[in-house]
């Protein structure tokens, strides 16, 4: 099958409105294009009706992820995957979407749809706790739950001919792609924040040292005093298939309290 070169970008809002100053970030192979236009107005920024190339009502895009260590999931020197979550642009959202499109198997639509290196990657970096099921079923439920309320994402959406379930494929070929640009570990280590068994740390001190790394702040989610989840926040110009995402800062408040925040390592 022929495979079409696209790209997943992270941009500013100047990069967006200047095309020839747009670097990609990243680059991914995929069997579909949403043939969307370069540069369309950006979700929330008009009270227009989703189409299949404006993401309408949830605009508001979230990329989420873990740091699982007790048990520990994942690499001990990586953030992992939680998902990628549509809420609408005034913070409420809808889940389950589209019953009908709750797929299962997807490690197996992935390899028949010329995607194995993207389920390698979720092999590794998109894991379940072993207590709360399989990966797959991790999988499986953030396509369900998230995935299915893109509208960019409706079957009508996608190209003649596409194969069954070619949207949940380019919904995690994009989740993979977007976390690969968002390095929390590392960002947080550049500024002199890892893994302690001893150290704490302010909520501001962990904002600044990801919006010094990234350009923006996120949000983050604490269990107790314990760090365990972030949140980055995106805008879309475009299809989550093929679209270019604007990271803006967190509109929303973390779960972390202001001080004595503990990252411990994992184990392993």
């Amino acid at each position: 099958m022929h495979m079409l070169a696209l790209t997943l970008s992270v941009l500013t809002l100047s990069q967006l409105s200047a095309a020839s100053l747009i670097q990609p970030l990243l680059r991914r192979a995929t069997t579909i294009s949403s043939g969307c236009p370069a540069n369309g107005p950006l979700s929330c920024s008009s009270s227009a009706k989703g189409t299949c190339c404006f993401e309408a009502p949830g605009g508001l895009v979230l990329q989420t992820q873990f740091w699982d260590t007790n048990p520990t999931t994942g690499p001990t020197n990586s953030w992992t995957i939680h998902g990628l979550w549509p809420d609408n642009c005034d913070g409420s959202f809808s889940e389950d979407c589209d019953p009908s499109r709750d797929y299962t198997g997807i490690g197996t639509l992935l390899t028949q749809q010329n995607a194995s290196s993207t389920l390698t990657f979720m092999n590794e970096f998109w894991k379940n706790l072993p207590s709360d099921g399989t990966d797959e079923e991790l999988w499986e439920h953030e396509w369900a739950t998230h995935g299915t309320c893109y509208s960019t994402l409706q079957v009508s959406c996608l190209p003649a001919g596409s194969p069954r379930a070619a949207e949940a494929v380019a919904f995690f070929e994009t989740v993979v792609g977007l976390f690969q640009t968002l390095p929390t570990f590392t960002w947080l280590e550049n500024q002199g924040i890892s893994p302690s068994t001893s150290a704490t740390h302010t909520l501001s001190s962990l904002v600044a040292a990801i919006k010094a790394e990234s350009g923006f702040a996120p949000t983050f989610d604490c269990d107790g005093s314990t760090l365990n989840g972030i949140f980055y926040y995106f805008h879309l110009s475009g299809s989550i298939i093929d679209g270019d995402f604007v990271m803006i800062n967190a509109p929303e408040s973390s779960t972390c309290p202001s001080s004595g925040i503990k990252y411990p390592p994992k184990s392993g």
